[in-house]
Formats: structure tokens, C-alpha cells, sequence
């Protein structure tokens, strides 16, 4: 999600509901001189949700003066990225491979909180290699105090491939006497309720499904009331990307037209159209925003929910999420 969940972003997607707390992208925590103004920026709150902060880094003292400034300048949450498994991340030792480290990530969160008062999580993977350990790790880390857990119950080596096993995370929510929150291959808003009934977690994050369905917490919400959720339309996807465009044209420091983050929030969208292959080339190719503008209008306008893959429940299920089945199915 980086270079993705900007303020104004973050804000797009509450105007749409259903939302409880938002998450920054990570921010880097190296052996450089802390620039207390830098990370007071990233402290961009909106009232009708709580900002959860995550910060990336291996080195303890750094990591606990930015958690104390964070906190200083409102964030309600600091959250300790142990799962990017980008190879330039990985080789620095932070992200992912602090996995195969547990005495510098208790000490790690040791020193952050003893530094802040506020609440402090981290968000983990469900191993490097493999998941030998994992309960191990989470329950140190509990015991170093933080607040809640969350993970995404694929290991490093298997990036984003196959399908997340969510006995993981059932396991590590059975286990720990702290919240677990769940993640991984929740592309709808079914996805949510069953993970959250079946693993018996606390509550759901959504990162990348959340850019191909726009729609999805407002769903998840709407579910969990008894209400009929939202079944959107071509024309609805369109006015969405119509808002997108306003937002990143009006981002600070624009001069020119966004046609490049237009184009990779553009990319995940049309994964919920099955006529993608028919037109995205094209969309992709434009030259210009009024050049993209125009093939997206042509092809989403008129388009009835049917057509498209956004439903609570989908209908052509273009994304592999798992099943109750994979919970239960032997390793």
C-alpha cells in the first residue's frame, strides 16, 4: 500500500462509511537523525476515524523516540511493520525479516512501549520460512505490551502468491489474550464475516481488496446490520474514479495532471470488470487524463451491478479468497 493511503485517500474511502480505522503507509525508521517535523506530518487525522501510524525500522532507540513523537502529535495508534517482504526491505533487516529475529523485535517493542502510553500494535506475517515459531513471536510480543495483533497468515517466501491459510490466524486468535485482527484475501465483504466468524478475530483489515472493491467496508458494514448492501454499478464505479481524479489533482505539491496514479489505482479497479482484457490495454496506454478518462467512461457507463464483480456476495469471483474449507483442510 505504498505511495497509496495518502490523507486524502484515506479520507475518499471514509466518505464512503463503514470505516472504524485507517492506517498510514509505513514510514521509514532508520539510523539517520529523526526529523521530528517529518513524522509530525504524516499525523493527518480524520475525526470519523482513528489513524493508526506504522512505522518500519530495527533500531530500538529510533523506533521508541518516533513512537513518542508520533504519539505527541496525535496518532492514535503505533503500529510496527513486521511483514513487508519486499527484497530491498528484507535486506536491510526490517519488515519481514525481524521475523527471524524474536530478540530484537521484543526488544524493539520493549523500548516502544515503555516510550508511549498510547496504543501500540504490530502487524506480522505467518513466518519468513515458514510458520515454526509464529505463536512463539506473538506471544513475546504480547508480553512486551502491545495492544493488539495483527496478521496476514502468509510467510515471507510466499509473497503474495496462493491463498492466505487463516488457521493461522485462528490459531494466534485462540492463543493470545490480546485482539487479533485479520488480514489476507479478503476480496469481499463475505470474505469479512466469515474470517471474522470462523477465526474469531477482533476485527478485519483490508489493504489491496480494498483498491479493487471501493465499496467493501460500507458492504461489510451493511451486512452486519441486517441491511441490504450496496450493489454497484458501472455508473457508481465511474463516479468513483471521477472522485479519485478530483482528489489527486487537488493533492499538494500537483503540477502536473496525476495521470500515473491514475493509471495504478485505474489497474486494480478493472479487475472487477470481466470485460477487462477487452479494453484495459488501451486504458493503460493513454497518453493523457482525458485520454483515460474517456475509455473508462465508455466502457463503465450503462454497465448494470450484474456485469461487474463487486457485490457483498461475488458473482464471478475473479479473485481466489479462501473458504471455510481452507480453514479446516489438513496442512
Amino acid at each position: 500500500m505504498e505511495g497509496i493511503t495518502q490523507a486524502s485517500i484515506r479520507s475518499l474511502y471514509l466518505d464512503r462509511g463503514g470505516l472504524g480505522l485507517v492506517c498510514t503507509e509505513f514510514v521509514r525508521i532508520s539510523r539517520a537523525p529523526l526529523s521530528a517535523a517529518q513524522l509530525e506530518r504524516e499525523v493527518q487525522r480524520d475525526p470519523r476515524a482513528k489513524l493508526s501510524v506504522q512505522v518500519m525500522g530495527n533500531e530500538a532507540e529510533k523506533m521508541a523516540e518516533a513512537a513518542r513523537v508520533l504519539e505527541e502529535a496525535g496518532a492514535d495508534i503505533i503500529d510496527v511493520n513486521m511483514g513487508c517482504p519486499m527484497p530491498r526491505v528484507v535486506r536491510k533487516g526490517v519488515g519481514a525479516a525481524m521475523l527471524k529475529d524474536h530478540d530484537l523485535a521484543a526488544r524493539v517493542v520493549g523500548m516502544m512501549r515503555a516510550a508511549t502510553r498510547g496504543k501500540l500494535s504490530v502487524k506480522i506475517r505467518a513466518g519468513y520460512d515458514d510458520a515454526e515459531g509464529i505463536v512463539e513471536l506473538a506471544r513475546r510480543l504480547e508480553s512486551e505490551g502491545i495492544d493488539f495483533l495483527t496478521v496476514h497468515p502468509r510467510r515471507r517466501a510466499d509473497f503474495y502468491r496462493g491463498v492466505s491459510d487463516w488457521r493461522i490466524v485462528r490459531k494466534l486468535a485462540s492463543e493470545l489474550r490480546i485482539p487479533v485482527i485479520g488480514n489476507g484475501d479478503v476480496f469481499s465483504a463475505v470474505d469479512a464475516l466469515r474470517l471474522k466468524e470462523e477465526a474469531g478475530v477482533a476485527g478485519i483489515m483490508i489493504g489491496r481488496p480494498a483498491l479493487r472493491n471501493p465499496f467493501i467496508f460500507e458492504q461489510i458494514e451493511a451486512l452486519e446490520k441486517g441491511e441490504a448492501p450496496i450493489r454497484p454499478s458501472g455508473d457508481d464505479l465511474y463516479a468513483h474514479i471521477e472522485r479519485l481524479l478530483e482528489v489527486l489533482s487537488a493533492s499538494p505539491g500537483r503540477r502536473r495532471p496525476p495521470l500515473g496514479p491514475m493509471k495504478e489505482f485505474i489497474r486494480y479497479l478493472l479487475r472487477a470488470d470481466p470485460r477487462r482484457n477487452d479494453y484495459e490495454r488501451d486504458a493503460l496506454r493513454s497518453e493523457s487524463i482525458s485520454e483515460l478518462m474517456a475509455v473508462v467512461e465508455r466502457e463503465l457507463r450503462g454497465r448494470s451491478h450484474e456485469e461487474l464483480d463487486l457485490e457483498a456476495r461475488p458473482k464471478f469471483e475473479l479473485e481466489r479468497a479462501p473458504t471455510a474449507l481452507d480453514l479446516e483442510d489438513a496442512a
